[in-house]
């Protein structure tokens, strides 16, 4: 935790003998190199930040660099954070539980992963959000580099549905008047 401007001032006038504390000079003195010592620790934390994926901004760059993901500064940093997520959670041996974490990454809820062997086949079920997850086609990608080659992936997603706005017992017209689209109510996003 950086240390305040004053925190700062404090703690050096309280290092130095009393008979400074009547001079302008030395309040001065203390004044300056208090701000200088508050933008240095300032920016040793903001460095810090930059090596862990949950705090990272501008060092975000250089962690899509070590996972091979191309930079695209239109995403916001949560986007991009979750990019990284996902490719972290995706290493190791492929497994139900290694797909879900991946999933549960881009999905921003829980997911469930259903085997099907027979037919060669990986259900991925979005059960803890609404809707199609935002960046879905970067999940795809994701899934389809660790997944074998030979498995087949399906996709669910949970929709919000009539019955579901019926039992909020929220009119019609309580809804339109949210303003949202069908869209947004379909993915329960009122």
């Amino acid at each position: 935790m950086t240390n305040t401007v004053d925190q700062i001032r404090q703690s050096m006038g309280d290092s130095l003998p009393r008979y400074y504390d009547e001079s302008r000079i030395a309040g001065n003195i203390i004044d300056r190199e208090a701000e200088e010592l508050a933008c240095i620790s300032a920016s040793a934390y903001d460095v810090l930040d930059q090596f862990y994926i949950g705090s990272a901004t501008w060092g975000l760059t250089r962690w899509e660099r070590i996972f091979g993901i191309t930079t695209d500064p239109t995403k916001t940093y949560e986007q991009r954070r979750e990019v990284l997520r996902g490719k972290l959670r995706g290493v190791g041996r492929v497994n139900a539980e290694l797909i879900e974490n991946v999933a549960a990454a881009y999905a921003n809820g829980e997911v469930d992963v259903t085997p099907n062997i027979s037919s060669y086949t990986l259900t991925v079920t979005f059960v803890g959000v609404f809707g199609v997850p935002a960046q879905i086609d970067i999940l795809k990608e994701t899934l389809r580099e660790i997944i074998p080659a030979h498995l087949a992936i399906d996709y669910v997603f949970r929709f919000f549905t009539y019955a579901e706005l019926l039992a909020t017992e929220k009119t019609y017209g309580e809804v339109t008047a949210t303003g949202k689209t069908y869209e947004d109510i379909y993915n329960r996003r009122f």
